[in-house]
């Protein structure tokens, strides 16, 4: 992390400007923007097969075409249950095994919700997997996630108001941009995001790191102030992305967005204890508007 933060302090000094007006709505900043990758880059792996009973391998359509996800199937018990989108870290464009039991210390498949009753959508995104379009880092994801959000809503055994999103790390940054760009999530739950993607200096992110518009446009920093929906921000204050949560709650003004540094957890062993929080949370969110709050007991355990 030392060596994206000494990157970006080179890109910035470079003096390469952006003529994004990040006064605007992040919507409003992409209007009539084409963005410019440096790669066009595809996975081409096909998602594995979930076992039955656990998740459905299916498809929501979206900008690009009809792109793959995983879908918590109908318990057949006549009601509506809340639900959330999570997305993964690394190359978030593609799914893969999300089921298989994972370490408390590093349980990057969110399993607390399932296994608290909650519906889960993994989807994928343009161009990962074998799904059409190419990877555009944090840019045209944000409507292919919006696309799985509109088509989630449509599950008859899902509450169209309970409906959630998460992710973690490049997941976390995503899922931010989201909830920048739109106000149908009830709450956003963002773990280990970056403030601004030239810090990933140049993974995951096709672009050319020096175009500071094409950079503005992918980075939380710049849009905490159209953030429309409750985001919960978290990060274990050893080995990860503590210093993004510090630079953006430092600079935030809008008390949508809440950041809570976590003691005694790192990047990945933030997660499941968190997760399992937050999966309380939800299952006692009933009421017309979101009631979901922290304290740092029950974000500690102390």
């Amino acid at each position: 992390m030392k060596y994206a933060v000494l990157l970006f302090v080179l890109v910035a000094a470079l003096g390469c400007g952006s003529s994004v007006d990040t006064s605007k709505s992040l919507l409003d900043a992409r209007k009539g923007h084409e963005t410019q990758l440096s790669a066009r880059q595809r996975s081409g792996v096909a998602p594995d097969r979930p076992p039955s009973g656990v998740f459905q391998l299916t498809t929501y359509p979206a900008q690009q075409g009809e792109l793959s996800c995983y879908i918590t199937p109908d318990p057949g018990d006549g009601k509506k249950h809340p639900a959330i989108i999570w997305i993964t870290g690394g190359e978030c464009n593609t799914i893969g095994d999300v089921w298989s039991p994972q370490p408390s210390s590093n349980d990057q498949s969110a399993a607390a919700f399932r296994q608290a009753g909650i519906v889960m959508m993994f989807p994928s995104l343009r161009g990962g997997n074998r799904n059409p379009g190419h990877i555009e880092g944090f840019y045209g994801e944000v409507n292919d996630v919006l696309a799985a959000a509109a088509q989630l809503a449509y599950a008859p055994y899902v509450d169209p108001q309970r409906i959630y999103l998460g992710g973690h790390s490049t997941g976390g940054t995503l899922v931010m941009l989201c909830a920048a760009a739109s106000d149908k999530f009830r709450a956003v739950f963002s773990f280990g995001p970056a403030h601004d993607v030239a810090a990933y200096g140049g993974q995951y992110t096709p672009i050319h790191i020096y175009n500071r518009t094409e950079v503005d446009l992918r980075s939380p920093i710049k849009w905490l102030h159209s953030i429309q929906s409750p985001v919960f921000v978290f990060e274990g204050t050893t080995e990860g992305n503590l210093k993004a949560l510090q630079e953006m709650q430092g600079v935030n003004k809008n008390p949508l967005a809440q950041f809570f540094p976590i003691e005694g957890h790192n990047h990945f062993s933030v997660l499941d204890p968190i997760n399992r929080v937050i999966a309380s949370k939800i299952l006692a969110d009933t009421g017309e508007k979101t009631n979901i709050t922290f304290t740092a007991a029950e974000l500690t355990g102390r």
